[in-house]
């Protein structure tokens, strides 16, 4: 257990250092939850907390203080099946769901799961007790459809709807209430699938309509040209347009993405092609690059107006946004502007800055400051979502993470502790801390936008054409002249290079 201690001991002091900066919240608490079929069917058969906690109860598990910390694959893998006595912890659910596909194909656990209900519940026999059956039914219906509700995205693999449809087709075999129940499961999880499918084609639409600036510059004359200004002149206004971009991404990213973005081969499975056939972490890409998109066209907007006074206009607009962004709690828009206004064909605007009232963008940097592991961030973060545990309002819930530090946190989390122990289980302790940050996520991103949509607005910000780098530091020293030979020097093979391209 030597490798589990100090994985311990590592959250213990990053817990002390802000990583897991969410208010204290039971982890069962936050956990996905379903409601079990008995509900919905009005039987008092069924007991969620009725879960076993002895070491005994499967081979290859081990317990400390009466918690599950480390375990063999097939002892976990039996640990998450239910029988017609027990039903799994739903933290433990949710856990190994979503670390399991560091070791075991999805469609692979999915086929291991319906063999061991089928063989262990005797589904195959056709003398098989009815009244076992429907006993043991709902539960696996139940795990099924917590399966489905929390990780939709590991059924667009056909095999795992092959494994479900089999299996499902056994349990509802002759019992109507059954069989509304997965019809009512699998219709949810199609909706789940059409709509990503969906928004990914929104996105490619989107993608593919986005050209380069300095294109348009060149084939439309400045003063027809539209810029932020022209589209939304109320700092409040677009940084409520912003959030609904912000939550929209955000609800497409599924829980497992953060677990793929960082997948490592396991070193003992022998298959070299193990995770080859993983869906990618696509749409937490998508959301990184929407930053980027929204970083660059901060610096765009600011460097593109010819006149200075106009140029610390747009400046001063964007730290207004920026702060109606904190007050919302949304913390990736306002750290994407503060990006944006500190990139260097930006903050090398010096006549322009001068002209700048910075009071409230000093303020704004101090409370993004990334000293200190970044405290003053995490600080106003637990503080929004203290708010949003206690709201009494749809705005009062919204928490947007600066994302990337929510990504690099799971990293370091990931790195710093072993996913086996020594004696080939896994390591079950760090993914219990891996699963209470990846559901404060979850939470947060199940918030619906409350603000109205201003299509106009999100045109703008999803497709406006943007400055590449190389046409920002060439916009930037037409606005303000090179001040030393370097500067000159770079300045002339810009033009050179970019005013020349066809």
């Amino acid at each position: 257990m030597s490798g589990g201690s100090s994985c311990a001991a590592i959250h213990r002091q990053t817990s002390a250092g802000l990583i897991y900066s969410g208010v204290s919240v039971p982890l069962e608490d936050k956990m996905p939850q379903t409601p079990p079929f008995p509900v919905m069917y009005g039987s008092n058969v069924y007991n969620k907390n009725l879960y076993k906690a002895k070491e005994e109860d499967y081979e290859g598990l081990y317990y400390h203080e009466n918690n599950l910390v480390s375990g063999s694959l097939e002892g976990l893998i039996e640990h998450l099946v239910p029988t017609v006595a027990y039903y799994p912890d739903r933290t433990y659910i949710f856990t190994f769901l979503l670390s399991s596909r560091l070791f075991i194909h999805p469609y692979e656990l999915m086929s291991k799961v319906c063999h061991l209900c089928v063989d262990q519940q005797r589904l195959t026999d056709p003398q098989a007790d009815k009244a076992r059956v429907r006993k043991i039914a709902p539960k696996i219906l139940q795990l099924l459809t917590e399966w489905t509700e929390t990780f939709p995205y590991d059924f667009r693999d056909e095999r795992m709807m092959k494994s479900l449809k089999e299996l499902t087709h056994r349990l509802s075999t002759g019992d109507e209430l059954y069989r509304k129940a997965v019809q009512q499961m699998t219709q949810t999880l199609i909706r789940k699938l059409t709509t990503l499918s969906q928004y990914e084609e929104a996105l490619a639409k989107i993608n593919s309509s986005v050209t380069d600036r300095l294109t348009v510059l060149k084939t439309k004359p400045q003063s027809i040209q539209r810029d932020i200004l022209t589209i939304c002149s109320d700092p409040f206004t677009l940084a409520q347009q912003l959030t609904h971009i912000e939550l929209e991404r955000l609800s497409y990213i599924g829980p497992e993405e953060f677990v793929q973005a960082f997948v490592q081969k396991d070193p003992l499975d022998n298959d070299k092609r193990c995770f080859s056939d993983h869906k990618k972490a696509s749409n937490l890409e998508a959301y990184v690059e929407w930053f980027n998109r929204l970083s660059y066209l901060v610096a765009t907007e600011i460097c593109m107006p010819v006149k200075k006074k106009h140029r610390a206009r747009v400046i001063e607009f964007f730290i207004d946004v920026a702060r109606e962004c904190f007050n919302i709690g949304n913390f990736n828009s306002l750290m994407a502007i503060i990006t944006g206004m500190n990139m260097s064909p930006v903050s090398r605007l010096k006549k322009t800055w001068g002209k700048v009232k910075t009071a409230k963008f000093d303020i704004l940097e101090h409370q993004m400051d990334p000293s200190s592991n970044f405290y003053n961030y995490r600080t106003a973060l637990r503080g929004a979502t203290q708010r949003s545990i206690t709201a009494h309002s749809s705005r009062e819930k919204i928490v947007i993470p600066f994302f990337s530090l929510l990504i690099k946190d799971i990293y370091f989390l990931n790195e710093g502790c072993a996913n086996r122990l020594p004696n080939g289980h896994v390591n079950l302790e760090k993914f219990w801390e891996l699963a209470k940050q990846v559901m404060e996520f979850m939470t947060w991103k199940k918030v619906e936008c409350p603000f109205d949509r201003d299509r106009k607005i999100l045109q703008y910000l999803l497709t406006a054409p943007v400055f590449s780098e190389d046409a920002l530091y060439l916009a930037s020293y037409e606005s303000e002249g090179p001040e030393n030979n370097m500067e000159k020097d770079r300045w002339k093979s810009l033009r050179s290079s970019l005013l020349n391209r066809t």
